[in-house]
């Protein structure tokens, strides 16, 4: 396997909180201007990857007023963080390996990095990314099977599949917390000296927990801002604090005495407490939460579908007697 140390991941997808920032201002920007511009913010993505600001039916001189009104960056990050948590649900629906969750998360992080979710709905690169994710870690599902078992259109997946690679600039090895995790669960089995069952299955049950934290970790934005290495450890100390089982801090030691290079015990403690403050600040939506912001998304993609839906509203009103009868 390729080396962290020297991977694209290392190099290109390691990001300050500024550098994040940055990236979803400029993406929403975009798709406002689109919107001001065309009068919606889809885009239509060809099989080969090309793409173009689709053009609305409406006339795009109509009034601000009439206008879809766009997402706020916060708005975004709230789908973002629904849809992050939708995809752990579907990978374990289809009971996929842990390595193909996360391979799949940090493909929807970094295009969203590139795009706002105005242009592409991310329910479509969720499935996308999925699929990707799959065929990068060589655990083979077809885009119809995909797509069947969440009951989503499997050409859905296809058509933005080029997009999605070029939007990773093709860097389709990643690095996720899950295999340090086991590396260290097997050096403390030496450092602790677990000979007997009982401290064998003691670290096994700290490893399970550890990966249940290593999921959290997967949903905050610690992926793009710290290497695997330092999420693992943070897992592990989280998974610590409730099993007891050993000195965390003396432990960090030794796997700094080992390191090349090696980092300072007060660095790597302030990355695990970092990792550990978003963990802290870490939300779940709900649909309930996000109904009204996804409401705005389609009226921004499809700016006829807010037209109908208040007409709709406004005959319902119309009819409200009749309304009654209907089962």
């Amino acid at each position: 396997m390729a080396d962290f140390m020297t991977s694209t991941h290392r190099t290109k997808w390691i990001l300050t909180p500024q550098d994040i920032k940055h990236k979803y201002k400029v993406a929403n920007q975009r798709a406002k201007q689109a919107l001001e511009k065309y009068g919606t913010t889809r885009m239509e993505v060809d099989i080969d990857g090309s793409f173009s600001y689709a053009e609305s039916q409406n006339d795009t001189k109509d009034s601000a007023e009439k206008r879809p009104k766009p997402l706020k960056v916060e708005e975004e990050q709230l789908l973002r963080a629904f849809y992050e948590f939708k995809i752990q649900d579907v990978c374990d629906a289809f009971k996929f390996p842990r390595k193909i969750q996360a391979t799949a998360l940090i493909y929807f992080k970094r295009f969203y990095l590139q795009w706002s979710v105005m242009e592409h709905h991310p329910k479509d690169i969720m499935l996308t990314c999925i699929y990707a994710a799959c065929k990068a870690e060589e655990n083979h599902v077809s885009a119809e099977e995909l797509g069947k078992g969440i009951g989503q259109d499997h050409h859905v997946i296809l058509n933005n599949e080029m997009l999605v690679f070029q939007s990773l600039g093709f860097d389709l090895i990643v690095y996720s917390p899950y295999r340090a995790l086991e590396g260290y669960i097997s050096d403390l089995e030496e450092f602790c000296g677990a000979k007997d069952d009982d401290q064998l299955v003691a670290l096994k049950g700290s490893l399970e927990t550890a990966r249940m934290e290593a999921d959290k970790i997967m949903r905050t934005d610690g992926p793009l801002l710290f290497p695997p290495g330092q999420l693992a450890l943070t897992a592990l100390h989280r998974a610590n604090a409730v099993h007891g089982i050993f000195d965390f801090e003396r432990y960090l030691r030794s796997v700094l005495s080992h390191s090349q290079p090696a980092h300072a015990i007060s660095e790597l403690t302030g990355s695990i407490n970092a990792i550990d403050s978003l963990i802290g600040k870490l939300s779940t939506p709900t649909s309930k939460d996000v109904k009204h912001i996804d409401r705005k998304l389609k009226s921004c993609l499809d700016p006829g579908s807010h037209d109908k839906s208040k007409k709709r509203k406004h005959r319902s009103k119309d009819n409200s007697n009749e309304v009654t009868y209907i089962s």
